[in-house]
């Protein structure tokens, strides 16, 4: 997209995007003094919370060698990946401060009265205030706005920012749709964004140069500059060798690359695990902006621009590249004052060529604008290969989705199955574990083609074959729901009639498909629940267990699955068949000890 403002493309004012700059830089020079600004002109309908960044290296670092930990899911409930169970990973220190800023200020107080007041709230942060702004709008995100979709959603604005989370931190917000609520501003030649892709033992000399030369004035910045160059120098070289092998071996598994090498590499060098996410606006240092919303491809930029040709690699190009995270200001009102926006949308058409002539106006300006952030051909062919990926989960979607009817089909016709059984006064597990009937038959062989289909979409969300937002689709949450729930009960007969329980053991603990732990997470993910707490579709294998083991032994376990039993009853999403008279759970309750049946929560659904 050619020609676009701003503000059009962030859904922000441009007016409050400047402001948030403002704000966040003054925030910052403000530091340690107060721990954030809150800006609330009175009449506006904007509250804007700006957070100071600091150069104190166990403010970047609590550990070594990259300062990563798993996220607090208690605050971050939704920074999972749910196909493949893992908590994402977030910077330690950046998140402390975060988590003490909360609990020992008027933050939450602050914000409260501002979504009270139905303002537009803007978290902003300059440097590694960056970090701070993007952990408060995802707590916002998480407090407000998953509950209440009404609620007006937050912005984070985000200028020389370090990045703060992996691969997995990134993915869980794009399933949620919530990285269009984040706009990054990046000078192209600023070291600061790019710092996390290298370890604290090559940056913590580096972290201690930039403190010294950001609290410079500007009029003596380069004199303050050259006594420190070989400094200066080492620590740039050492932030790109590991910006180039991060950004190599993405770009490997971009392509698509199976050279054993590449793994043999990546188990002795230790990798950064911080990736970008949301919008990534690069400003390309002649009033130029070009703006990218492609983790993959915008990963690639963090390190092609800041390449340099031999005859940029003097003194003073370095002194330039390091007073570039103190610019942003001025860079960002010229900017927006000549509105030169490239959106760069479809990057499998991006030009090889920095010479390439363009078809149209519009191509010709794109290639200008990668051109003014120093592209090289590789470069392109990085963004190429990171379109070409997103455009593959596309279509592997595509081929899922034609899938949905099969599955309805077969789900139709186990549901036929089931309702066949309850005419004849027998539950459809019962009859599925005794296996006496045709119809048990054809039943087991269209278990087995639904199990196929759903393997199969587990496995390429494993393999992050699918869109990020795949898993937050209303629809395939719903159609695994009644998958799992009408379709795990057989799973659990078959395992029980050929005793596999006792070779393998309990069939929760040793034998449940992972196709049903997915299907189940995604529920539970998007309808608020405790983890493990959709389990109707285990019934049977509880009561399997329980019904071999003493009662004196089991007795509290009996009680909870009797209430649980009760409220899926009720709210019928188990069957009623699984209390008729031949069936097994109504045969072993019935063999229980009459004093637990008398005061038996569902004894009244039996009769008694």
């Amino acid at each position: 997209m050619v020609g676009a403002r701003v503000g059009e493309i962030t859904g922000l004012r441009e007016e409050l995007i400047l402001r948030s700059c403002k704000l966040a830089i003054k925030a910052h020079d403000k530091y340690p003094g107060k721990p954030y600004i809150y800006d609330k002109n009175r009449g506006s309908t904007d509250a804007v919370f700006a957070f100071p960044g600091s150069w104190l290296v166990d403010h970047w670092y609590n550990r070594k060698p990259f300062g990563e930990t798993k996220v607090d899911l208690s605050k971050f409930p939704s920074l999972i990946s749910l196909g493949n169970d893992e908590i994402a990973l977030v910077n330690e220190a950046f998140s402390t401060r975060f988590e003490q800023l909360l609990s020992k200020s008027s933050l939450a107080t602050e914000v409260e009265k501002a979504v009270s007041d139905r303002k537009q709230v803007v978290f902003t942060g300059y440097s590694s205030g960056g970090p701070v702004a993007i952990l408060a709008a995802i707590w916002f995100l998480e407090k407000y706005v998953r509950l209440n979709a009404s609620q007006i959603p937050p912005y984070c604005v985000t200028f020389g920012s370090p990045l703060v989370g992996n691969q997995i931190f990134s993915h869980a917000l794009r399933r949620e749709n919530w990285t269009r609520y984040f706009v990054n501003f990046v000078t192209r030649h600023d070291i600061v964004p790019r710092i996390m892709l290298a370890p604290v033992s090559s940056t913590e000399q580096g972290l201690k140069l930039m403190h010294e030369l950001t609290t410079t004035k500007s009029q003596y910045f380069q004199h303050a500059f050259i006594p420190k160059i070989d400094s200066a120098s080492a620590f740039f070289l050492s932030v790109m060798r590991n910006a180039s092998s991060v950004a190599s071996h993405a770009a490997c598994n971009l392509m698509g690359c199976t050279n054993l090498l590449l793994e043999t590499v990546s188990s002795f060098i230790e990798l950064s695990p911080y990736r970008p996410f949301g919008t990534y606006i690069f400003c390309s240092g002649n009033g130029k902006l070009v703006v990218l919303d492609n983790p993959n491809a915008i990963l690639q930029l963090l390190f092609y621009c800041l390449q340099l040709s031999p005859g940029e690699e003097n003194s003073e190009f370095l002194c330039g590249i390091f007073k570039e995270h103190l610019i942003y200001e001025s860079e960002l009102q010229e900017s927006l004052n000549m509105q030169n926006v490239i959106y760069v949308e479809n990057l499998v058409d991006v030009p090889l060529s920095s010479d390439a002539a363009g078809t149209n106006d519009a191509a010709a300006l794109v290639n200008s604008a990668l051109n003014d952030l120093g592209l090289s051909m590789r470069a392109r062919l990085c963004m190429r290969a990171a379109g070409e990926l997103e455009m593959q989960k596309l279509e592997n979607q595509r081929k899922v989705d034609s899938n949905r009817d099969t599955i309805r089909d077969g789900l139709r016709r186990i549901q036929e199955y089931q309702t066949n059984c309850e005419i004849r006064k027998i539950g459809y597990y019962d009859a599925f574990r005794n296996q006496r009937d045709t119809n048990d038959f054809n039943t087991n062989v269209k278990r087995l083609e639904l199990a196929g289909i759903w393997d199969e979409i587990k496995e390429m969300i494993k393999r992050c074959e699918l869109p990020d937002g795949f898993e937050g689709r209303k629809e395939w949450i719903e159609l695994g729901t009644m998958y799992r729930r009408l379709v795990e009960p057989l799973d659990i007969a078959n395992y029980y009639r050929h005793l596999k329980n006792e070779d393998t053991g309990p069939y929760m603990i040793k034998a449940r498909p992972k196709r049903y732990r997915v299907t189940q997470r995604w529920r539970e993910h998007a309808e608020r629940m405790s983890v493990g707490s959709s389990s109707e579709s285990t019934f049977w294998a509880e009561v399997e267990e329980l019904r071999t083991k003493p009662y004196l032994e089991v007795q509290d376990k009996v009680s909870r699955l009797e209430g649980l039993a009760y409220a899926w009853i009720r709210d019928e999403i188990l069957g009623k068949d699984i209390l008729l008279d031949e069936s097994t759970f109504t045969k072993w309750w019935r063999a229980l000890p009459v004093q637990h049946k008398s005061g038996s929560c569902i004894a009244s659904y039996l009769g008694i």
